[in-house]
């Protein structure tokens, strides 16, 4: 009877195990992969990331990338929305990275690896949940498709390989901690005053420019924002460097000015 309960025992446990794991992804490599070739700079505002040492790794890279692409859609589906998530932000990051270090070292920038017909983000070189699939498709057709998860703060996560972008995060996205790291994410990149600064003489907040590109995102309502600036005004710590204006930042009245967009390669200098 004991050795009954012991066996029945033992199956439930294996059954939970593989519950689990069904239940989540497993990043450990592409964490450890960023963790060894990302370098965060301007105190964790910004990255560079070592593609040579990408490229030198990349048997490593690539097999992470062959398990992303084994995930089933209906697999995909049975996650969590912070599960599915995590899982497309590191696809994105991980397939960017692979994607420069097919030219790599002879390109300046991400935009080289395009045409004038077609841009680098539409390349079909992406196997996902059973078809080729282009950068564009899984962040506007999947990580932004409306209705799904209506997550603003995405923009500072996915990384378009350019110094402009917000940084590379040298750690992967993992489902139980997106919140905090999106969150963390977001306040580093507002805090960068080379991307996003308060100029008190004119009572202008001068951003990224991916506030423009993506205006209607920071506008969907999430928070219970339905504006750019109520957005901006939630973060007025981030964006301000004194109590005199943060307060003007935090009361949403101010004007926008976008910056120049830096696409040159954010490669470890």
């Amino acid at each position: 009877m004991t050795g009954l309960i012991r066996t029945f025992s033992t199956t439930l446990l294996l059954c939970w195990t593989v519950s689990v794991w069904a239940e989540r992804f497993d990043h450990a490599a592409w964490d450890q992969l960023l963790r060894d070739h990302v370098v965060m700079i301007n105190q964790g505002r910004a990255s560079q990331v070592d593609y040579f040492a990408f490229l030198q790794n990349r048997q490593t890279l690539q097999r992470y990338l062959r398990r992303l692409s084994a995930v089933s859609e209906n697999t995909f589906i049975s996650w969590k929305n912070p599960e599915q998530l995590a899982f497309l932000i590191n696809a994105y990051n991980a397939f960017t990275i692979e994607l420069i270090l097919t030219r790599y070292p002879e390109l300046d920038s991400i935009k080289d690896l395009g045409s004038f017909l077609r841009s680098p983000w539409k390349k079909e070189f992406v196997p996902l949940f059973g078809k080729m699939r282009s950068l564009d498709d899984i962040e506007h057709g999947m990580i932004r498709k409306p209705g799904i998860y209506n997550e603003p703060r995405i923009h500072f996560a996915v990384n378009c390989a350019s110094i402009g972008c917000p940084a590379l995060l040298n750690q992967a996205f993992v489902g139980e901690k997106l919140e905090q790291q999106l969150e963390a994410v977001t306040k580093a990149f507002l805090q960068d005053r080379t991307r996003n600064r308060y100029n008190p003489s004119a009572v202008r907040l001068e951003i990224s420019k991916i506030f423009d590109w993506y205006s209607e995102d920071f506008e969907s309502g999430w928070g219970g924002w339905h504006s750019l600036n109520q957005f901006l005004a939630h973060y007025a710590d981030s964006l301000t460097d004194n109590e005199q204006d943060r307060q003007v930042v935090a009361s949403g009245h101010f004007k926008v000015r976008y910056l120049d967009y830096d696409w040159q390669l954010n490669d470890r200098q």
